[in-house]
């Protein structure tokens, strides 16, 4: 195995991209799968994913194959080694690999495991002991700073990027040059009347949820424009348990004419439900991606500053897409900057940089989006 510096691949590649369960990941993967594609078009594309995002990897069009790591089947180990030698009998060795989640165990070893030409990303040694060192590599190098969402890290690397987009990097390793911004997802209608606004309330970090009450006055000004707000998420269960939906979901339906549409759609029927409405309004989840992806009108709820500073990593995950609206938060707070976010709850009492985005603010660009 060798580091990835654009060394030339064998006619008809045999490449692999890695990917993780986050429906967000997946959706900035797309300029990456788009761009290896163009890169070389007679190469054959595999994707490891999860059983979350499969159907957006299923219809992806420049997915030749792709395989759930992330799932409960007992069977797991025996399936992964016979897909995986199936592949070698039908494409060949693999030739690259690039690694989109290197924080994920699972991924790193089976980097090293497939034993490909070269790699882009995180990876094990041959012998899985220790995390191969990439540091020293001129591109590989940006995957060791561990502060991809400050603006020095455009400075510090500004021979090899332009942003700190999540999707931008993941190309930038990969030595693949297309159009960073570009999101691309399947998309099917789904079999009911869909609302003319969507919302999604909750976040696997709490620190990146708006208050109840805001979101209770922005239902019912859209309640007094005659506009229906439909609530989007997965079932209630796997709300509770890992959205953090704690008793917020069950007070807006309770207190507002809000529909519930929660777990009444596949990933690619809420792109479709998305691409139909007039607006939708999201905090940092991936609904916010999948919104992004297919052009829906759409206000981010981050919780930033004018600075970028705030309780999401902006710079790093914000679409770019002049669709989407980011309000902006009156208070500056860096706390979960400097523990990298990896805080889940708000570190701060009262939870500033949210209380501080008041819902007129984000009304006021919802009024925006409805003019075109």
């Amino acid at each position: 195995m060798e580091i990835f510096s654009n060394q030339q691949l064998p006619t008809n590649p045999h490449i692999v991209v890695f990917s993780s369960t986050k429906v967000g990941n997946f959706v900035v993967i797309t300029p990456l799968l788009r761009g290896l594609k163009q890169k070389y078009p007679d190469c054959t594309l595999d994707f490891f994913g999860s059983e979350i995002t499969k159907g957006f990897e299923t219809h992806c069009p420049y997915i030749d194959w792709r395989f759930s790591l992330y799932t409960k089947r007992a069977d797991f180990l025996d399936n992964l080694a016979e897909a995986i030698h199936q592949r070698r009998q039908i494409a060949g060795d693999y030739d690259l690999a690039i690694n989109c989640d290197e924080f994920s165990e699972i991924n790193l070893v089976l980097m090293s495991a497939i034993r490909p030409c070269y790699f882009a990303g995180g990876s094990l040694s041959p012998d899985f002991r220790l995390k191969l060192d990439t540091s020293n590599d001129p591109v590989q190098k940006i995957l060791a700073d561990s502060d991809w969402n400050s603006p020095a890290f455009v400075k510090r690397h500004q021979k090899i990027i332009n942003s700190n987009y999540i999707g931008e990097i993941f190309c930038r390793i990969a030595y693949v040059k297309t159009d960073f911004f570009h999101l691309e997802l399947p998309s099917h209608p789904p079999n009911f009347s869909i609302p003319d606004i969507l919302i999604n309330v909750t976040a696997t970090r709490p620190a990146k949820m708006w208050p109840v009450n805001y979101w209770k006055q922005v239902i019912r000004w859209c309640e007094q424009q005659d506009l229906t707000v439909g609530l989007v998420g997965n079932s209630p269960k796997i709300q509770q348990t890992l959205y953090n939906a704690g008793s917020v979901e069950d007070e807006l339906l309770r207190e507002t004419n809000l529909i519930d549409l929660r777990g009444q759609t596949s990933l690619d029927e809420l792109a479709g439900a998305l691409s139909q409405v007039k607006a939708c309004i999201v905090v940092d989840s991936g609904p916010l991606h999948i919104a992004a992806a297919v052009g829906c009108p759409t206000i981010a709820i981050f919780g930033n500053d004018a600075d970028g500073d705030g309780a999401s990593p902006i710079r790093l995950w914000a679409p770019r897409q002049s669709h989407v609206k980011i309000p902006v938060s009156q208070f500056k707070c860096t706390i979960c900057e400097e523990n990298r976010f990896k805080n889940n709850d708000c570190l701060v009492q009262n939870h500033p940089c949210m209380n501080h985005l008041p819902p007129q603010t984000v009304l006021n660009d919802l009024k925006e989006l409805l003019k075109k």
